[in-house]
């Protein structure tokens, strides 16, 4: 029998009152036999119960004056390990909550793309983490093709040579070191000044290009994966007079999804 628990969903807002925001969501999960008699015999005895979990992040929170989710969650990991002695491990994820700066006091909340991290540690330290970025919705109008795949019976989708593309993208990395990380604003960059400049023949195409200038420009990281899902617009209206000029819909479902992972 495998077990976890622990608290999810747990928001943090730190401020030093001056100029600095720090927000994410936070999930904690522990595991450990200790924790099995709570399952099969109903004894809490050893159980840190959520609640305490979720006061535990907020008084971490209240000491960490870093930026970075890892870093947060490095120093979160360690602590809760260190105060209870018959927790096995651990694993914590964070999801940034995104705030843009308006001047040195006002922040705006967005709605795009946001940091998300996660580690696994135990006693002998970190075992394994992961950084992302999830929610990128990124669409050019030009440069993009799809022609020449399969075609059979059940075939109905025209090719095309020149396409508006559209993509929800979420792009993962993990470090050689979690000491010599990066930001993960530079990984959206990158991707994104890919994604504009190179003439893709399919979504596939443009992620394995995306994924090998990741590994080339950022030496920190080993591995690198995506999830993307192809939410190319639906023609509503083309122009009489110049086929290039176009109006476009939401696209209904189903979506294509494509994965890929790279690594050094």
């Amino acid at each position: 029998m495998s077990i976890h628990y622990g608290k999810a969903a747990v928001t943090v807002y730190r401020t030093d009152g001056q100029s600095t925001l720090f927000a994410a969501e936070v999930r904690i999960d522990v595991n450990g036999d200790n924790f099995m008699p709570a399952y099969t015999e109903g004894d809490n005895s050893m159980v840190v119960a959520t609640d305490t979990m979720k006061n535990f992040v907020y008084a971490t929170a209240l000491d960490y004056d870093g930026t970075s989710l890892e870093g947060f969650l490095d120093l979160l990991g360690h602590r809760f390990l260190t105060a209870y002695a018959h927790v096995e491990s651990i694993r914590l994820h964070a999801r940034e909550i995104p705030f843009a700066r308006e001047s040195r006091v006002l922040f705006k909340r967005t709605y795009g793309d946001c940091g998300v991290a996660e580690i696994g540690m135990d006693r002998r330290g970190v075992l394994d983490h992961r950084s992302g970025r999830e929610g990128l919705h990124l669409i050019k109008i030009t440069g993009s093709s799809f022609a020449r795949f399969l075609r059979d019976e059940y075939t109905t989708l025209p090719e095309m040579v020149d396409r508006p593309l559209c993509v929800h993208l979420d792009v993962y990395w993990r470090h050689a070191s979690l000491a010599d990380r990066i930001a993960s604003e530079l990984v959206r960059e990158a991707v994104c000044a890919t994604f504009d400049g190179f003439v893709s023949r399919s979504i596939q195409h443009v992620v394995h290009e995306m994924g090998q200038g990741l590994l080339a420009q950022f030496p920190q990281i080993i591995e690198v994966s995506f999830e993307a899902e192809n939410r190319l617009w639906d023609t509503a209206q083309v122009s009489e007079v110049d086929e290039r000029v176009k109006v476009y819909t939401d696209p209904r479902p189903p979506y294509g999804v494509i994965g890929l992972t790279l690594r050094r």
